[in-house]
C-alpha cells in the first residue's frame, strides 16, 4: 500500500539526491497493489513510455463528487516506482482535483526531476496526460 503523498513528499526530502531517491522510488513501485493480468490490454497502454506501462482508471461514483481511482504498473522497477508517485499524486481526487496537479513541480520540488531522463520526463508526461484525459472524460 503506497503512503499518502504528503509523507512520500517528506521521504524525499530527507534523501540525499540519487541513489537514496531511486532506492525509495522503487520501493515505492513494490508497494503498488498487483495489476491484474486482464488489464494489460491495449486500451490500458500508456504510449509515450519508453518501458511498458498500463494505467488503468475507474469512477467511483458513491462519492460526490466522483473521484477517480487508478491502477498502474511496468516492466521496469524505476519506471513502476515513477507510476506509484503519479498514482499517489491523482488517486482518489475529483476531476477538478486532477487538473490542478503539476507532476513536474512535485518532482521538481522533491530533486527529482533533475535526475530523470529526457525519455523519463516524456514517459512521465505522458502518464500524467493521460490521467488528465480520463478525469476531464470524468467531468464531462
Amino acid at each position: 500500500m503506497l503512503p499518502p503523498i504528503a509523507t512520500i513528499i517528506d521521504n524525499f526530502e530527507i534523501l540525499d539526491d540519487g541513489p537514496d531517491q531511486l532506492e525509495y522510488l522503487m520501493e515505492l513501485g513494490r508497494a503498488l497493489p498487483p495489476f491484474p493480468d486482464e488489464l494489460l490490454t491495449e486500451q490500458n497502454r500508456v504510449h509515450g513510455c519508453e518501458s511498458q506501462v498500463w494505467v488503468d482508471s475507474n469512477v467511483d461514483h458513491s462519492q460526490s463528487p466522483p473521484r477517480l481511482h487508478l491502477r498502474g504498473t511496468s516492466d521496469s522497477f524505476i519506471t513502476k516506482g515513477l507510476i506509484a508517485l503519479v498514482m499517489a499524486l491523482h488517486d482518489g481526487k475529483t476531476p477538478t482535483e486532477i487538473a490542478d496537479v503539476d507532476v513536474f513541480q512535485v518532482f521538481k520540488r522533491i530533486g527529482l526531476g533533475a535526475h530523470l531522463t529526457s525519455k523519463r520526463s516524456n514517459g512521465v508526461r505522458a502518464m500524467a496526460e493521460r490521467i488528465h484525459r480520463d478525469a476531464a472524460r470524468l467531468a464531462a
